[in-house]
């Protein structure tokens, strides 16, 4: 790995935890164009088995209906861990707590757990190349059967 200082570090750093915020805005104000925006044309996505994508246009798929299936969403986001491959490839670990209230008559969807991000600095810009939810437990949650996180018992 070439060399950052630890004061470029912390603005990438911050530049990268800005794109997790932004997700999260962007899904829960109903801007799938937004969130598209901030992956890679050849991301990889996997929200759970069976529910994924792979390229840019697949993934603005799993958009579609976000404006017809969820009345709100609320995500929140927390520890953020950034590790630098290169100054221009990161991988975070997020931990996600994320409400969902339905547009058909369900009680509200709960999902806790983590999401484990690939980025890379394209033109200036950290985006997605590769996003993992995994799932520590779900209430009343629309997915069924995601991806555990597995303890070290």
């Amino acid at each position: 790995m070439t060399e950052m200082t630890e004061i470029e570090m912390v603005i990438e750093q911050r530049a990268i935890e800005r794109v997790l915020a932004d997700y999260a805005y962007y899904l829960d104000m109903n801007m799938p164009a937004e969130m598209a925006d901030l992956f890679v044309d050849d991301c990889e996505v996997n929200y759970a088995p069976n529910f994924g994508a792979k390229g840019i246009e697949a993934y603005k798929k799993t958009l579609d209906g976000i404006d017809t299936f969820f009345r709100n969403t609320s995500h929140h986001n927390s520890g953020t861990v950034v590790d630098f491959v290169s100054p221009t490839e990161a991988n975070t670990r997020t931990i996600v707590l994320a409400i969902h209230r339905y547009m058909k008559e369900r009680p509200d969807g709960i999902l806790y757990g983590q999401y484990f991000d690939t980025l890379v600095k394209v033109d200036g810009r950290w985006k997605f190349k590769t996003r993992e939810l995994r799932t520590t437990m779900t209430t009343d949650y629309h997915v069924k059967g995601g991806n555990p996180i597995g303890r070290n018992d």
